[in-house]
């Protein structure tokens, strides 16, 4: 339980700081003096807060799913889901797609509107790359006899995986709208805003996918294990 609520509080402190540089933790009314600080006509940025907010429930959500294994990993029957390999190519290639719209923000940013597309299109081709070696890996799991009610940690495998999934599809969504911001002629810095959520979106993926891992996989109670054994 300690991992999950390891988990719960890495999210509530990154919510917690992305919301802070929204200014949400502003207290105007308490400020006194001249005003040094200018809104923008159109106010903060809902874009920003709102996926903020929506990172947070989604923290939460996949927190819950952790307590839940973590609860079951309590029976007799419970046993580490052996892994095929295309799993681990799939992460791979989900650090790829987060790294490559960070490479494309990066571009986006300084006006290079050219490497931004590149970067961009390696981030969004290595996204859907990512879909499909997680259907090879359902497939894999069920040809070596551990499909979604063979046992208990399959099952959690194949519900985690596609919750994470549903998720990627909806950012692909907006990936085809920062595609269009990107399209030939347009400046680059006009996708700024677009792309900055969604490369903070494939970055959470990222971390909840590698955290979903290494607990269904068993790394992370051998980890806690260890620590409790170096702490004692």
């Amino acid at each position: 339980m300690s991992i999950v609520l390891g988990f719960v509080a890495l999210m509530a402190v990154i919510a917690f700081a992305w919301l802070s540089r929204q200014g949400l933790t502003d207290k105007p009314w308490l400020e006194t003096g001249a005003v040094t600080r200018i809104p923008s006509p159109g106010g903060r940025p809902t874009g920003r807060v709102g996926l903020g907010v929506f990172l947070a429930v989604v923290g939460g959500l996949f927190a819950l799913a952790g307590s839940a294994v973590v609860m079951r990993m309590g029976y007799a029957d419970w046993f580490a889901l052996r892994m095929p390999g295309v799993v681990w190519l799939g992460t791979a290639l989900l650090a790829l797609a987060s790294l490559c719209l960070q490479s494309a923000l990066i571009a986006a940013r300084r006006g290079d509107a050219r490497a931004s597309r590149a970067a961009f299109g390696a981030g969004a081709l290595a996204t859907l790359a990512f879909l499909a070696a997680q259907i090879l890996a359902w497939l894999r799991l069920a040809e070596t006899g551990q499909g979604l009610a063979a046992n208990p940690g399959a099952s959690f495998f194949f519900l985690i995986s596609g919750l994470h999934g549903l998720h990627i599809l909806g950012g692909l969504v907006a990936l085809a709208r920062v595609a269009g911001r990107l399209g030939h002629g347009a400046p680059p810095r006009r996708a700024v805003p677009g792309l900055e959520l969604c490369a903070v979106y494939w970055h959470f993926l990222l971390l909840v996918w590698l955290a979903m891992l290494a607990l269904l996989s068993g790394w992370a109670s051998d980890v806690a294990a260890l620590c409790r054994a170096i702490l004692t």
